[in-house]
């Protein structure tokens, strides 16, 4: 069968987008769909540590989000910008991979300002996209004194669906307890369910935490354009598979423990690696891996997920694992039960 993007339709109304989170992490609701049965249950993500046993293995993305969305003025003019920080192309020279809003105003060789008191300069070197940029920014210190810089004129990155601008609740809430490695403009929503008492009754229960890294872009959230899906290609983000976690889902898979995927760039990150006794490899580099039906995993047999949104790739990589009828069937009933979807939404494990 041929998957198409018509078929991940859903009549998903507003109102269950969520635009902040629960008030605390593990308030959340949790819907438990058991893939072979189809039985759908209705329960808290503090229930979480019911589903798990000793010696499972709870698969984390431990990337950090940083304060991507700056604010600038342009030379001369004045007009405001919107400058969100993607990727780091060069850490000597301060240069930068950038989305600009309004791009039709910005061209080579304009500079922008940072700050009331233009604390920080970057000028324009090239154009990548019709919205991206390269920016060189103009900064005389430390490469840790410029970082200092970004966080205090930078602010979180929320997605702009949410109607509003990121305040001093989304510093901590859009953010994972178990954050380390500071590289992602998105945070990996499903990770922001735990909160650190959460991850303590599960380690009293003797569950193991593998520690993956996916720094995520803005390139798993850009809406896909093409009805084929095999067509639809994913721009390419950083992983990491440390060897201590490689062994420690290899070992719980000889044993025929649980393997949970905390979210789906857990997903991608442990497909991109795989041996061929479908074994978890460890390994630093890209992926670019675009999971949708008929995919069939090789690693994970469980995986905790955000509700996402309609025709969304994060939508296919779950349908890939669930099946798309099963996952239909428990959207419709997360919209009955008026379960929150997207990034600061509830939460669904599939087992």
């Amino acid at each position: 069968m041929k998957f198409k993007l018509s078929m991940f339709s859903l009549d998903l109304p507003e109102s269950r987008i969520a635009n902040k989170p629960a008030s605390e992490r593990e308030d959340a609701k949790l819907m438990i769909v058991h893939k072979k049965s189809g039985k759908i249950e209705h329960k808290s993500v503090s229930d979480l540590k019911d589903f798990f046993v000793e010696g499972d293995v709870v698969v984390l993305n431990n990337t950090k989000v940083f304060p991507a969305r700056l604010h600038a003025n342009k030379e001369k003019t004045g007009a405001m910008i919107e400058v969100f920080l993607l990727r780091e192309l060069d850490k000597e020279n301060r240069v930068w991979d950038v989305l600009v809003d309004p791009a039709r105003k910005i061209r080579i060789g304009n500079k922008l300002f940072f700050g009331e008191n233009d604390d920080l300069i970057a000028e324009v070197i090239d154009n990548t996209t019709s919205r991206g940029r390269t920016l060189r920014f103009l900064f005389d210190g430390t490469h840790e004194e410029f970082k200092e810089s970004i966080s205090a004129l930078g602010e979180m990155p929320i997605p702009k669906h949410l109607g509003r601008s990121a305040n001093t609740m989304d510093n901590e809430r859009y953010q994972t307890v178990y954050a380390k490695h500071e590289g992602a403009v998105s945070a990996p929503s499903a990770g922001l369910h735990f909160s650190k008492i959460l991850m303590k009754q599960l380690e009293l229960k003797g569950i193991e935490f593998a520690e993956t890294t996916l720094h995520v872009g803005l390139g798993t959230f850009q809406p896909i354009m093409v009805e084929d899906l095999s067509k639809h290609r994913m721009d390419s983000e950083e992983i990491i598979i440390p060897e201590r976690a490689a062994h420690q889902i290899n070992t719980a898979k000889s044993q025929g423990k649980r393997i949970c995927a905390v979210g789906t760039t857990v997903m991608r990150t442990l497909e991109s690696s795989v041996s061929t006794k479908n074994e978890t490899l460890p390994y630093e580099g890209w992926t670019n891996i675009f999971l949708f039906p008929p995919h069939n995993y090789r690693i994970a047999n469980c995986m905790l997920t955000n509700f996402h949104l309609p025709q969304s790739a994060l939508m296919m990589q779950v349908a890939a694992f669930s099946g798309l009828e099963l996952l239909k069937k428990a959207y419709k009933e997360a919209i009955k039960k008026k379960y929150n979807f997207h990034t600061y939404g509830d939460a669904m494990l599939i087992i």
